[in-house]
């Protein structure tokens, strides 16, 4: 069944991808082109596949070796991703030490066989979760080379993001199934092994055909090609669908410039549409029952809301779908889609779909390598959710961070924080890698509006996205974008909350009156420095503040709407432990002194920031 969502929205803006090489900021980018044919046995959970894939060297180096992920190769007893999980101090619970006790006909593989570039074979050693191939002849720079390949795969029960037979019945949810070729960059191969955690990878067009049990429904990555003859609600209004000639449907996508494929596949899948005004299909696939069709129902309306705030805030939307899948362990982010465990609440279906829908911008689109940058994306992605469920929840919180904060201040009081800076596979608790990425990677953002301002933020943020889209910026990108959006050197600020754990505590140490003055000094007590906005309240209702920029910022941020008026400004030297402010105020006329009333800097002693007379 469908609807159409008449709100309106933003027009759909096409998008024209042209070379994935620039040269304004001296990077390259590679780019693929993938032709895969699968077909799924339902009945042994395995399958067979072709893949072409022309990959295009944009490098001026030569290529002597690639390398391709294999990740269903974690699922099995003593995979890295086993190990890690069953001796990490705070395991994933959805892990544990289930990988350990898969039998063979419950873990997952993804052998390649018959590689060939350009017609060649090739060398290729299976370690683990890495196919290393070592070249029949380099691949120049600035050239293109074909490799073709043979692949089987068995579908591991349903333990991490993938699998099978989910606890909620799904039969397949098919993520990271193909052999994936690796990203070479500016800092060379990103050949990670998968141990549970994020992933990077290169932009092109898929075209791809799955071969099933003709009663199963598909849902996920790209435009169906065949929608008239596969039906299962793809089907156009009023087209009567032939019944297939034999057991099996093969299912035809395309997916342009992408670096990922998923698709979820189950024979009891609903499939709704909404036709949004802008041209944009969402599809939701589920299995209905009394723990989802109402809330399912009702996620339709959510899903287009969710599309156009985004869209709005944080730059359009490119593709002309997004497909929300019920499958895998909990939410987890693709191309065009999103898999989405669906037995929940209303509140938390929703706020699961509008988080992972939100990843389209920070890893579909943007796509930082997450490996090296999770809190690029994942916290940029909570910051997104935070705001889009603010307004179309109608939450009416006058803070809809504050969950983040206290994350990062409850990682901050455990001991465990490590820096920002460090990989994703190689936090070492669970605990650390998730209130990095996902608070402070989130606080980050807020708190940049604290720094430079908040109208300043936003529009650096879409700058941000409009520059940056399919060309995987990293922190210096973004910070140099904010930078020129603000006028202001803020390398300081990348350097403290990215590189090091330093906090931020400010206090107000003494506040006395100096005649009909009053002297206000300030202390630093933390490593981390910041601007200081400080505000005074008098006892006859009115307010006026003080605006202490950093000297090494480089100049101040403009007075924000609806803030005090600012009397004074005066730069703080970062080496200064002490700042001695004097006001034309008596003392008693004054009701409190407060740093930072909006509780945007993480200062994780935020009891010292206010004295009240």
């Amino acid at each position: 069944m469908s609807n159409r969502y008449q709100k309106p929205v933003l027009g759909l803006f096409l998008f024209l991808f042209g070379s994935v090489a620039w040269a304004q900021t001296g990077r390259f980018q590679q780019a693929v082109d993938y032709q895969m044919e699968v077909s799924m046995d339902v009945n042994t959970n395995q399958y067979q596949g072709t893949q072409r894939l022309v990959y295009s060297n944009n490098s001026p180096d030569t290529l002597h070796r690639v390398f391709y992920h294999l990740y269903y190769n974690a699922f099995q007893p003593g995979s890295m991703m086993d190990v890690r999980s069953r001796t990490i101090a705070d395991p994933d619970r959805r892990v544990g030490d289930r990988i350990s006790k898969l039998s063979p006909d419950e873990i997952g593989y993804l052998h390649v066989k018959n590689l060939k570039v350009n017609g060649k074979t090739a060398e290729a050693n299976e370690v683990g979760t890495i196919l290393e191939v070592t070249l029949p002849e380099p691949i120049l720079p600035n050239s293109q080379a074909t490799l073709e390949l043979e692949f089987d795969g068995q579908v591991p029960v349903q333990i991490r993001r993938s699998g099978r037979d989910s606890e909620e019945g799904v039969r397949y949810s098919m993520s990271q199934w193909y052999p994936k070729l690796a990203n070479y960059d500016e800092q060379g191969w990103h050949a990670n092994p998968y141990i549970g955690r994020e992933f990077y990878g290169i932009w092109g067009d898929f075209d791809v055909k799955i071969t099933i049990d003709k009663e199963y429904t598909i849902g996920g990555t790209g435009y169906l090609q065949n929608p008239n003859e596969i039906g299962h609600g793809y089907q156009d209004e009023g087209v009567t669908v032939p019944e297939p000639t034999g057991e099996t449907l093969t299912w035809h996508f395309k997916a342009p410039m992408v670096h990922d494929f998923m698709w979820g596949a189950d024979p009891k899948y609903q499939h709704d549409k909404v036709l949004m005004d802008n041209g944009i299909t969402v599809h939701h696939f589920f299995i209905p029952g009394e723990k989802t069709s109402e809330n399912w129902e009702k996620l339709k309306e959510f899903t287009p809301k969710a599309i156009e705030y985004m869209s709005k805030h944080f730059g359009q939307y490119p593709y002309k779908q997004f497909s929300v899948v019920q499958g895998g362990d909990g939410g987890m982010e693709y191309a065009m889609s999103t898999l989405i465990t669906g037995e929940r609440s209303l509140p938390s279906l929703v706020g699961v779909m509008v988080h992972e829908l939100a990843h389209s911008w920070y890893h579909g689109v943007l796509a930082t390598n997450e490996s090296l940058y999770p809190w690029m994306d994942e916290g940029f992605t909570s910051y997104a959710t935070n705001l889009t469920m603010g307004e179309i929840m109608s939450r009416g919180r006058s803070n809809v961070h504050a969950g983040s904060y206290r994350g990062y201040f409850g990682l901050v009081a455990s001991g465990l924080e490590e820096p920002l800076a460090t990989h994703s596979d190689h936090y070492h608790t669970n605990r650390a890698y998730g209130a990095a990425a996902y608070s402070k990677g989130a606080v980050f953002m807020e708190q940049m509006g604290y720094v430079i301002g908040a109208e300043v933020r936003d529009r650096g943020l879409l700058r941000y996205f409009n520059e940056w889209k399919f060309k995987h910026p990293n922190v210096n990108d973004l910070i140099r974008i904010m930078e020129k959006e603000s006028g202001l050197e803020l390398d300081w600020y990348k350097e403290y909350f990215v590189h090091t754990t330093k906090t931020i505590d400010y206090a107000i140490k003494e506040a006395k009156a100096n005649g009909e003055k009053t002297e206000i000094t300030l202390q630093r007590v933390g490593l981390m420095p910041m601007p200081v906005d400080l505000v005074i309240t008098y006892k006859d209702g009115t307010q006026e503040s003080i605006y202490l920029p950093l000297v090494i910022m480089r100049g101040e941020k403009a007075q924000e709407a609806g803030t005090p008026t600012r009397i004074h400004t005066e730069k703080w030297g970062w080496v200064n432990l002490e700042k001695t402010l004097v006001v034309d105020r008596n003392l008693e006329t004054i009701k409190s002194i407060e740093i930072d009333p909006t509780k945007r800097m993480a200062d994780v002693q935020p009891e010292n920031n206010k004295v009240e007379f």
